[in-house]
């Protein structure tokens, strides 16, 4: 039941972040004119694409990857390298995305990085760098001890959360930011909520969705990879997967009376 559980809430998130991506892409293209790469408004447009697409789904995907029950058997560096594949994956969009919102601000002469959206933006992607280094150095080679990792690994799961509730922060902020920008007009102010306005934001209210129900399939003990030697209710439904091998029962002696 409880797996059933896991993989209905992983299709609903999967509809989520799609519907996210998909509306981030509807809302530049529908409303903003679409996209290009020459340094106007067009470039600028990949930004709000780009940052829902790495710094929230595929982040959001990234750190679920231990929640499935299919890595809890068999060794654990091919979930490993998936994780920090998934991470990396999402970096390398976020930096692409900083890139066209930096390369259209050049382009028009506009101040970077002076806004509340900007600090919190660019704060998150500093802290998302040093974290995805730090796990693939001590998480991912093999020099670490057992001690170390240990000791590290409760800060390595904060930060991922923090990161991702930061990453949530800056969406919001900066849908707000854009649209204070562009409905400013007497025709058509965002204070008279237009159709663009209610568009952007339920994408915003799906980024929150997305992010929340991540979030607690993150912090849900009854979905975490068991520990190494535990048995759990949990671990019993891996003897269902296909190439499971049956757990060994462990037997506790009875003192003698």
């Amino acid at each position: 039941m409880a797996s059933g559980w896991f993989y209905m809430s992983c299709m609903v998130l999967g509809s989520l972040g799609s519907m996210c991506i998909l509306f981030t892409t509807y809302w530049m293209q529908y409303w903003r004119g679409g996209f290009a790469w020459d340094g106007t408004v067009l470039m600028f447009n990949w930004h709000p694409v780009l940052m829902v697409s790495g710094m929230v789904v595929l982040y959001g995907a990234a750190s679920l990857v231990y929640r499935l029950p299919a890595s809890w058997v068999g060794p654990k560096l091919p979930w490993k390298v998936l994780h920090a594949a998934l991470h990396l994956l999402a970096f390398t969009v976020t930096v692409v995305g900083l890139t066209a919102v930096f390369g259209f601000h050049n382009h028009s002469k506009i101040t970077h990085l002076y806004s509340l959206h900007s600090w919190l933006g660019i704060t998150t992607v500093a802290l998302f760098a040093c974290q995805w280094f730090l796990g693939f150095a001590v998480f991912l080679l093999p020099w670490a001890s057992q001690w170390l990792r240990s000791l590290l690994k409760p800060v390595h799961v904060f930060f991922g959360a923090c990161i991702l509730s930061l990453s949530i922060a800056s969406v919001i902020s900066g849908i707000n930011e854009k649209l204070f920008f562009v409905l400013k007009n007497a025709t058509r102010p965002y204070s008279s909520l237009p159709g663009e306005a209610v568009f952007a934001n339920s994408t915003g209210i799906l980024v929150v969705s997305f992010g929340l129900l991540v979030l607690y399939i993150l912090l849900a003990s009854s979905w975490r990879r068991p520990d190494p030697g535990a048995l759990t209710d949990r671990q019993l439904l891996l003897q269902l997967l296909p190439g499971s091998r049956p757990l060994p029962v462990t037997y506790m002696p009875v003192p003698l009376r």
